[in-house]
């Protein structure tokens, strides 16, 4: 059997173990927790769908030759060089000539000049005639169709000889300029010159079939690229595909961004942010403070020296911010470090 001594002695152990939980639980209690804040504020916010690709221009050409000839690169008019890759041209501006003295002849140029002169000179002629009762209007209308075959003779040796050049079709830069020495002959079908307008890009998008109510034509677009981390372009849905691609559960889309600065390159990959929603002001709070309570969520605010539990109800969110539609208010000091172990009414110590 215990003796006194010792029930008395472990009953005090007891009480002195009691003392000191107590005496923790009320430090515990009254230490305050470093935390930073910042006022909730209106602000805009957009809500966005991610999605990635290869960018490419707008418009651009491969240019072959349609006829053999000898080669003869031409000179930019805005520098006095030769062309060459880089070099910005108009629509229209001739880069390459070729040269074909025999086809020249065989197209006799000058001889389809002179008949169709002649010929509308005689139709003229028989037209007069005609109306004074001079000639019959089968021979007016004879005339008429020799000015005609003249006419389209012209018109197909000035195309032929069109062959022998090679144009812009449109205005842009020369991407591929393949060096050849002057004078070369060239055959037909030999690539010449490759060129791009960039000024306007396009990127094809391969999308989610879920996505496909909340896409629509001329929603905003954010372009970005690894190389321009300080620029963002706008581009525009300019296209949507009706169909679903049975097997991918896909559709597409297209974007256009404008690039009149040139600072997107064709081919490269780009980052596309589409705006599916925004708001021109509304109170806008950090994602990653939101917590959650059951199928609640939760962030804490700052009065006084305590933290207060609020209950939030979020509208649109992008990847860093989210609206809040109901449970905060503008100034209200949000709790955006140190929130972690908060419970309500816990004390708090506001540091920066």
């Amino acid at each position: 059997m215990k003796t006194l001594n010792q029930i008395l002695t472990g009953t005090l152990a007891l009480l002195m173990l009691a003392a000191c939980n107590n005496e923790l639980s009320n430090f515990n209690t009254d230490v305050a927790v470093n935390v930073s804040v910042e006022e909730v504020s209106y602000k805009p916010i957009e809500q966005t769908l991610i999605t990635t690709g290869s960018i490419k221009p707008s418009m651009e050409v491969s240019i072959k030759t349609e006829m053999a000839g000898d080669y003869f690169l031409q000179t930019n008019p805005k520098t006095g060089e030769r062309f060459k890759m880089g070099d910005e041209i108009r629509n229209g501006s001739l880069i390459i000539k070729l040269e074909d003295k025999e086809y020249e002849n065989q197209t006799n140029l000058e001889g389809a000049e002179l008949d169709l002169e002649i010929s509308e000179m005689e139709y003229q002629k028989q037209q007069a005639l005609y109306e004074k009762g001079g000639v019959t209007l089968r021979e007016l209308v004879n005339s008429e169709k020799t000015m005609v075959t003249a006419r389209q003779t012209h018109e197909n040796a000035l195309i032929k000889l069109e062959k022998m050049k090679m144009t812009a079709p449109f205005a842009g830069v020369i991407t591929d300029l393949p060096y050849y020495s002057p004078g070369v002959r060239m055959e037909t079908g030999q690539q010449v010159m490759s060129m791009m307008d960039y000024s306007i890009m396009v990127m094809d998008l391969s999308m989610p079939e879920n996505l496909m109510g909340q896409v629509r034509i001329n929603q905003l677009a954010n372009i970005m690229n690894y190389a321009l981390p300080d620029d963002t372009l706008k581009g525009v849905i300019s296209e949507l595909s009706p169909a679903i691609d049975i097997e991918a559960r896909t559709f597409k889309g297209r974007i256009q961004v404008e690039n009149k600065k040139n600072l997107l390159k064709p081919g490269m990959f780009v980052k596309a942010e589409i705006v599916v929603d925004s708001r021109d002001s509304a109170l806008v709070i950090p994602k990653d403070v939101i917590l959650t309570e059951g199928n609640r969520k939760i962030v804490f605010v700052a009065e006084k020296e305590a933290a207060q539990k609020r209950f939030i109800r979020t509208g649109i969110e992008n990847n860093n911010e989210v609206e809040v539609l109901d449970g905060l208010k503008k100034e209200e000091r949000l709790i955006i470090k140190g929130f972690e172990t908060l419970k309500d009414r816990s004390k708090v110590k506001i540091v920066k």
